[in-house]
């Protein structure tokens, strides 16, 4: 399939309403399917006496199934194709740095073990830190290479591939900081906040070329309607910022998450091992 062939020429037909509704049918079955699972398999794999799923999990799962939909829905996903580079951007960030964290933090631990029962050799080798990692910022340089971008809004089918590569590196690459199967080994929050502080690090190489390039890279976009009369280099640059800033903000936002709830962690076992230890001078 051609999609450049029937990319939208004027700017109201870049933001004409178009329903999505592969995303939606995708949409409503992970949430469908998660709800479902919950309270069919609940009886009789979760664990006895604890809770089956809390609150805060359905939240965060349904938030990261939200955000996949508003990004890759009317008028976020339109406007990327159909006319700005930073829209597309913006919904890579969103497959990359958002929706993984939240579905992998909105899965109780019995299910996701059912889920990935079948692969867990592979799980265990492609969730190592330094795979993760360099899995992850591969694809992320991949699918900004200019040819990449040019066969994204020329093919869909390569344009959802390259989508569900990234949210599916994504995952990757935040297991080790979610760690959200006990019996995986896991990372100490210390290391959790160095290897979050690596990854919010590489993606300034790309996003540098977009910012300090003095010519446009992806020369499709200069084809497009230019939405607000940004031209395709001004497009560009804003992209690699939102890239920059945007992803480091979230990492840093994670980087911080850690180390107050290390910070909580170790305050409360101190308060304990004081009273414990007090009570034990005292029957003395």
């Amino acid at each position: 399939m051609n999609a450049l062939a029937a990319a939208p020429q004027t700017i109201s037909e870049v933001l004409a309403f178009h329903l999505h509704a592969d995303v939606i049918g995708i949409v409503i079955a992970l949430a469908g399917g998660y709800e479902l699972a919950i309270r069919r398999l609940a009886p009789h794999y979760a664990p006895r006496g604890e809770v089956v799923v809390t609150r805060r999990q359905r939240m965060a799962f349904h938030a990261g199934v939200m955000t996949l939909l508003v990004v890759s829905s009317w008028p976020i996903h339109d406007i990327g194709d159909g006319s700005l580079f930073t829209f597309h951007m913006i919904e890579h960030m969103a497959f990359g740095l958002m929706v993984p964290p939240l579905l992998l933090a909105g899965v109780p631990w019995w299910l996701l073990r059912l889920v990935v029962r079948p692969i867990l050799p592979a799980v265990r080798i492609l969730t190592r830190p330094i795979v993760a990692l360099v899995a992850f910022n591969a694809v992320l340089g991949l699918i900004h290479v200019p040819g990449v971008v040019d066969l994204m809004l020329r093919s869909e089918p390569a344009h959802f591939g390259l989508h569900v590569l990234v949210l599916a590196t994504g995952l990757m690459m935040w297991w080790p900081v979610i760690a959200p199967l006990p019996e995986l080994a896991q990372l100490t929050p210390f290391l959790k906040m160095g290897y979050l502080f690596l990854q919010s690090l590489v993606p300034t190489i790309p996003a540098s070329f977009l910012t300090l390039g003095d010519n446009p890279l992806y020369k499709v976009y200069e084809t497009l309607p230019r939405l607000w009369g940004l031209s395709a280099h001004s497009d560009q640059v804003i992209a690699g910022l939102v890239m920059k800033l945007g992803g480091g903000f979230l990492l840093w936002g994670f980087i911080g998450w850690v180390f107050f709830s290390w910070w909580a962690d170790e305050q409360r076992y101190g308060a304990v091992d004081r009273a414990t230890g007090g009570a034990a001078l005292g029957g003395r």
